[in-house]
């Protein structure tokens, strides 16, 4: 199951006199990446590099800023895939200490920088939820409602016409065991307007 972090996690590693300094935090999109990235930027004016790795979906990216091809960004993006997380934004400023570090120095001072930031992160599961529509007989308004609760499922809307429409959404892995029950406590009387996710 994939995880976000709950808030931000810092860590700060000194390599050969290079200083590394991480940050690992919730991030929605690339946009709000790129924010937070000219943000560091400001308070960091005279840091070497600012390399940084987003993971949400399909807009992640890595960057190296400035540092050889694939010695930061990637590198620090496949922590955040290996461990499985979503939705989260690492960044990692350097001020260079006057000595290299060759292409597998600068991968594993990037690559430990992000660990260790991530070993003092709390870390979410992400639920992914389901939309279900059903409609019934106004005598089973009461029924439904209750197995909604039960269940732990969160109505949307409810619409009362010829029949009582509910609207609710529930985590996706209890939805088949609701709707098993619904439709054997409703006797078929029970109609489903479809679903998604």
């Amino acid at each position: 199951m994939p995880h976000t972090l709950q808030t931000c996690a810092h860590h700060e590693l000194i390599i050969k006199k290079s200083r590394f300094i991480a940050c690992v935090q919730p991030m929605a999109d690339r946009a709000g990446a790129q924010a937070a990235v000219v943000a560091l930027r400001g308070r960091h004016p005279q840091a070497a590099h600012v390399c940084w790795a987003l993971l949400a979906g399909g807009q992640s990216a890595a960057v190296d800023d400035g540092e050889p091809s694939g010695t930061a960004g990637r590198p620090m993006l496949d922590v955040l895939r290996h461990q499985d997380l979503e939705g989260v934004l690492a960044t990692v400023v350097r001020y260079f200490g006057g000595i290299k570090l060759g292409a597998g120095g600068l991968v594993r001072a990037y690559t430990d920088s992000v660990a260790q930031a991530l070993l003092g992160a709390e870390k979410v599961a992400i639920v992914r939820h389901a939309q279900l529509r059903c409609t019934a007989p106004y005598a089973q308004e009461g029924l439904i409602r209750r197995e909604l609760e039960a269940a732990g499922a969160t109505l949307l809307e409810v619409v009362h016409g010829d029949a009582v429409v509910f609207a609710f959404s529930l985590a996706e892995a209890d939805a088949p065991a609701l709707v098993a029950r619904l439709n054997e406590a409703g006797h078929g009387r029970i109609g489903w307007l479809g679903a998604e996710t």
